[in-house]
């Protein structure tokens, strides 16, 4: 993500079986994995190994009639099975293909299986619902589906995805994703991955595209576009298929934009190595969100960020190799937990901050310098970069904040005029090479920098992470933090 400027309703199953789980169950309960930004988010005791999602759009005002399947593992012996879901009606659900009693509890949807669940043992959960686009609206930064001029698009980071569907949502649990998507023709829908699929269904006037996944994706990452769009493709580095969607009234205006990326990809190639997914754009919304976002394959822009004329080019440039940085830095290589957040936003804000140098507009050491000055102050309000303080009730994009982005930006511009460039960037090759598709750490990047570094850095990084204040910056004693706002 780059900053640019009711509860869910179900009935009981039915009154009999409930009856019978209750005297041997206790009541149903939100659970969570502990994360410390969002404790009630995830759940325990099995894993996910994909998603396959089938919406059925009518407008962008209108519930989606919408079907989840999971298919999961359980890790542990398990009476019940929560999904994080909070914005929809749930009108039947199934656990192995037998009807599961469910109930709400906080924002989790509870399914009692027929029988307790063995630990390993395959899951197949079906739910039937409906996904609701009315709680969010434009630029309300509630999060989930995002109201456009004509259509929707999806915004899930940090914490909304179970706004749209049944999941387990938390970047640490990745699985591969099916799209379904049936609109009225005449409505362009495009989602993550590659197009497996379009069919016609002339009788009732509608199409459904289907979309899958070659990787695995957290549940944040998830991007459905429904609209009056245009497909556009181009060529990107080796032959990589390249797709952007655009309001089909824009494509001329915003070809002038959509034409970098491939350069932009090149250059992100030289410096960490080939891209890791198997496609990519840019999705412009006609909405106004107050960011941009990474989803996989397809990150999501505001249109006003292209049209508006107060943003100048290269800053535009900057913030499209921002968000591509994190197909790398946050998509391919997800944190393990959301105070990881900085190894995602840092290492984005680093490589916006490099090209900006690069087309001689913004010198990095001027930008890091800059950052040094403010740290002590985004510290302060912030938390330190891998500890961020939580965001404030209502506000869910709140854990968004300077400290995260330059705040953590400047603790890589530390470990290189520590550890000297070549090695720095041979770390940035090793880190998304040999962590690709996985969940990781802050000390998974402090243990590959010390491997790379030949020296143990946790005595030198661990001040820089999880201080108060900004320790000296190697290479500028005359580098000061202001201590006052």
């Amino acid at each position: 993500m780059r900053l640019t400027s009711p509860r869910l309703r179900a009935a009981l199953l039915g009154a009999a079986s409930l009856t019978l789980v209750a005297a041997v169950l206790p009541p149903p309960q939100a659970l969570g994995i502990g994360d410390r930004l969002f404790p009630e988010l995830g759940n325990p005791g099995y894993d996910v190994d994909s998603y396959d999602l089938s919406f059925t759009y009518k407008d962008n005002r209108t519930p989606l009639d919408a079907v989840t399947v999971i298919r999961a593992h359980t890790l542990t012996e398990l009476d019940r099975v929560n999904l994080d879901f909070a914005r929809g009606t749930v009108r039947s659900a199934e656990i192995n293909g037998r009807p599961a009693p469910f109930a709400t509890a906080g924002e989790d949807l509870v399914l009692t299986p027929e029988r307790p669940l063995a630990a390993d043992e395959p899951l197949r959960i079906t739910i039937h619902h409906t996904s609701d686009p009315r709680g969010g609206g434009s630029g309300s930064g509630d999060g989930g589906w995002v109201r456009t001029a004509d259509g929707l698009a999806m915004a899930n980071q940090a914490d909304a995805a179970h706004q749209v569907f049944p999941c387990n949502d938390h970047p640490s649990d990745k699985a591969l994703f099916t799209f379904r998507i049936t609109a009225p023709n005449g409505t362009t829908a495009v989602a993550n991955g590659l197009p497996v699929l379009t069919t016609d269904r002339a009788a009732a006037g509608a199409t459904t595209w289907t979309y899958r996944t070659v990787h695995p994706m957290a549940t944040e990452l998830a991007q459905v576009s429904l609209g009056a769009s245009t497909v556009l493709r181009r060529e990107g580095p080796h032959g990589l298929e390249l797709r952007d969607v655009v309001p089909t009234a824009d494509k001329k205006l915003l070809e002038p934009w959509l034409k970098k990326t491939p350069a932009q990809m090149e250059w992100m190639e030289k410096r960490v190595g080939r891209y890791p997914f198997e496609t990519y754009g840019v999705l412009i919304a006609h909405a106004s969100t107050g960011f941009e976002l990474e989803t996989q394959t397809l990150s999501l822009f505001e249109r006003g960020i292209f049209t508006d004329p107060g943003y100048p080019e290269w800053y535009v440039d900057s913030i499209m190799v921002h968000e591509l940085a994190h197909q790398w830095f946050g998509d391919s290589v997800t944190p393990r937990t959301w105070s990881d957040l900085w190894l995602n936003e840092g290492h984005a804000t680093w490589y916006e901050a490099l090209y900006a140098d690069g087309l001689g507009k913004y010198s990095l050491e001027r930008r890091m310098r800059e950052a040094y000055q403010r740290s002590d102050q985004w510290r302060a309000a912030g938390g330190p970069p891998a500890e961020p303080k939580a965001a404030a009730p209502g506000e869910k994009i709140g854990l968004f904040r300077p400290v995260v982005y330059d705040g953590a930006a400047l603790i890589l511009y530390a470990l290189r005029q520590k550890i000297g460039a070549p090695a720095f960037e041979d770390l940035e090759r090793r880190w998304v090479g040999e962590h690709a598709d996985q969940v990781v750490g802050t000390d998974d990047f402090v243990r590959l920098a010390s491997r790379v570094a030949g020296e143990d850095l946790t005595a030198f990084l661990r001040p820089w992470l999880y201080g108060r204040t900004t320790p000296p910056m190697p290479g500028h004693p005359e580098w000061s933090a202001s201590k006052t706002t």
